[in-house]
């Protein structure tokens, strides 16, 4: 065989569809499933269990480190690969060490992304919606993570409480989606309102947007975990990453239970 490390399902499929012999297949599902770097071990059987590759966090690893674990990766055959916290400076190194091929950094975000997206792997639609231009970062940080998943993304932005005429025009849209992501600083009232219309999960992101008194996001935190809408989730202060991947579980988890009989 000529690519290590397949996905489980790909190796599976292609011995039942007889493009590889029953040896190939064995073989393949002997590769080690970590890749031993010394300074990292790469994870290289995290999307068979979990719908993704490894994510790179870009903030804690120097470029040099950051290039090895995409070449590794690449090896591998592990797209598309993210990174996520990547500034320009770093960026800039690391595509020095790679070059520009393949690469496609958006600096806003922070996220590097090596390869194409994918094709649409669930069913379903995920919306995110943000309240200020300020709060965008943090919401271009899920889309780009949920888009590299595979999940269809709409965008929602600008749309915060302060005047709430501009949400309730997308009354539809909320109601079509199948996951919601709502990211907002200030007091973030953004999630109780949206939380208050639709009929699916709602996972409230709290950006450290605001004035003193917010406290780097932590005021739009607490507002959020006391949210008076029932069912709306909560991750981390800014941590559209988080709150992406949570979503991709749930329309991987829904995709997967509309295939069975019921």
């Amino acid at each position: 065989m000529n690519h290590p490390n397949k996905d489980l399902k790909e190796i599976l499929t292609s011995l039942k569809e007889g493009k590889i012999t029953i040896e190939d297949a064995e073989l393949a599902l002997r590769e080690e499933p970590v890749a031993e770097l010394g300074y990292a071990r790469v994870d290289l059987h995290r999307k068979t269990r979990q719908g993704m590759s490894e994510v790179i966090y870009g903030a804690g690893k120097t470029a040099e480190e950051i290039a090895g674990i995409i070449q590794t990766m690449l090896h591998h055959r592990q797209l598309p690969i993210l990174v996520t916290r990547l500034d320009a400076d770093k960026y800039r190194t690391v595509e020095t060490i790679l070059g520009p091929d393949g690469l496609h950094f958006h600096e806003e975000a922070g996220i590097l992304i090596v390869g194409d997206l994918p094709e649409i792997r669930y069913p379903g639609r995920l919306l995110i919606a943000c309240g200020g231009t300020s709060d965008i970062r943090v919401a271009e940080e899920a889309a780009l993570t949920a888009e590299a998943a595979g999940v269809r993304v709409q965008r929602l932005y600008d749309v915060g409480v302060a005047g709430i005429h501009r949400l309730l025009s997308h009354t539809e849209d909320i109601l079509k989606a199948d996951v919601i992501i709502a990211c907002a600083g200030m007091e973030g009232a953004l999630a109780s309102v949206i939380g208050g219309l639709a009929d699916c999960p709602v996972i409230a992101v709290p950006t450290s947007v605001g004035y003193g008194a917010s406290f780097h996001g932590l005021s739009a935190l607490l507002a959020m975990l006391n949210s008076c809408a029932s069912g709306v989730t909560v991750v981390n202060i800014d941590n559209g990453f988080g709150a992406a991947m949570a979503a991709m579980k749930i329309l991987r988890k829904a995709g997967q239970l509309r295939n069975q009989d019921l």
